[in-house]
């Protein structure tokens, strides 16, 4: 019987051990792919141009292969989904650690987080459909297919990420702290800003870090609501081109294997996964450096 116990348990550990195994194989796998691919195109097109040049129009005949464009749609779709996600979903994490009721937390919770189940063509049409024609009525000249509108509606997308880890954070600080602050004479909403906040302060990062990727990562959004230009511009009501925008429009189309044009999805993806892993390694450092042990 002990040896069976034994046996069980180091299949499970040969099998956990597997699982994480096998997630490294794959995204090193993907890491290859873009690379080999990547070298290829930059035996052609020189790092200067790749990076210092403001146009990008790699399907004209005179092709210009400057990232920046693209870079700059992304980031910027990325900044206007942030200042939406990162206040609101702060606040309703705060509401829901320190003000909200047992009862409605659990009725609640689950309702938001319907969000993240929401196919995000559906976001996208949103934003193309309804939001900018009310930000039409406010800003006659936007033009159709405009960064602000899709900026807008992948901030409520991704305003789950931020409240449901951030208030998961806040509810694991210990009750001692908040009933500290009250015998202190703070009142509820200091003690959520003073006390509670900056001691689950890694779990809130690693939320917003989270926030981040996810909305560098969008694609459906941007590709229907921002418009396909890359257009090297940070002014939100004007059209742009993401990264994700441009993997999805090129491959649609028929391009022939080792092509240039080919090799380009593969360099955007590359910049792409680049970004996302400096991100994911932010996030790793801020929850090491704010943890709090209890």
């Amino acid at each position: 019987m002990r040896n069976f116990q034994f046996y069980k348990e180091k299949f499970i550990e040969f099998l956990l051990f597997g699982c994480a195994f096998l997630s490294v194989i794959a995204t090193i796998g993907i890491a290859l792919t873009l690379i080999v691919e990547a070298i290829a195109f930059f035996k052609i097109v020189s790092l200067k141009e790749f990076f210092t040049s403001s146009e990008w129009t790699p399907m004209f005949s005179e092709a210009k292969y400057g990232i920046a464009p693209l870079i700059a749609g992304t980031f910027l779709t990325t900044i206007i989904a942030l200042l939406v996600a990162i206040p609101f979903g702060t606040i309703i994490a705060v509401f829901l650690s320190e003000y909200a009721n047992k009862k409605f937390r659990e009725a609640i919770k689950p309702v938001l987080e319907v969000l993240t189940a929401i196919p995000t063509v559906v976001f996208g049409y949103f934003a193309l459909l309804f939001i900018t024609p009310k930000l039409q009525v406010l800003l006659p000249d936007l033009p159709g297919f405009n960064v602000l509108s899709a900026g807008l509606v992948m901030g409520v997308m991704i305003i789950p990420y931020v409240s449901s880890l951030s208030e998961d954070a806040m509810q694991s600080v210990p009750n001692s702290l908040r009933e500290g602050a009250y015998a202190l004479g703070a009142t509820k909403l200091r003690t959520a800003f003073t006390v509670i906040f900056p001691a689950a302060l890694s779990g809130i990062t690693s939320s917003y870090i989270l926030a981040i990727s996810r909305a560098v990562g969008e694609t459906m959004i941007v590709a229907i609501a921002a418009g396909m230009q890359p257009n090297l511009t940070l002014n939100p009501t004007e059209p742009a081109q993401t990264i994700t925008a441009y993997i999805v429009q090129v491959s649609m189309g028929d391009l022939p294997h080792g092509t240039i044009g080919y090799q380009t999805i593969f360099v955007a993806g590359l910049v792409l996964f680049i970004f996302t892993f400096l991100f994911n390694i932010l996030g790793v450092y801020l929850r090491r450096r704010f943890r709090e042990v209890y």
